[in-house]
């Protein structure tokens, strides 16, 4: 889970950046054209970028710290969507996909660190449980 989440992630965040330079790009034709609110997505576009970089960062988070990575992915893929609406759709599914992956791997991470903890003490795995519960 945790790997699919760091590819989600990643890829999620390359796709942002691509979306994020057609915003750019859609912003400064609007700009040269003297069209109201060519500001706005030109800044929208530069959000979008910087947000596509903290994707990127909290894809490659998720092997060591797949909590921390869920929710920055999940910031990011709402940020997008705010930043520069529909040509986030692609990455904002990649990055809903990634902090689902992330959390999800997070869960079996902890389950097996308590199983591996409990048969170093000696206890059999199916002790543990109910030691614990």
């Amino acid at each position: 889970m945790r790997t699919g989440a760091l590819v989600l992630g990643i890829i999620g965040g390359f796709v942002g950046l691509i979306a994020a330079i057609l915003a750019l790009g859609f912003g400064g034709l609007a700009a040269a054209f003297a069209a109201e609110g060519a500001g706005l997505v030109v800044g929208g576009g530069v959000a979008a970028i910087i947000l596509a970089a903290l994707g990127i960062v909290g894809g490659a988070l998720a092997l060591s710290r797949p909590g921390t990575s869920a929710v920055l992915q999940l910031i990011v893929a709402i940020g997008g969507l705010l930043a520069i609406g529909l040509l986030w759709i692609p990455s904002a599914i990649l990055f809903g996909f990634g902090a689902l992956t992330a959390a999800l791997g997070r869960r079996r991470g902890r389950a097996l660190t308590t199983a591996r903890k409990a048969t170093a003490n000696g206890k059999p795995e199916s002790e543990s449980h109910h030691a614990t519960s």
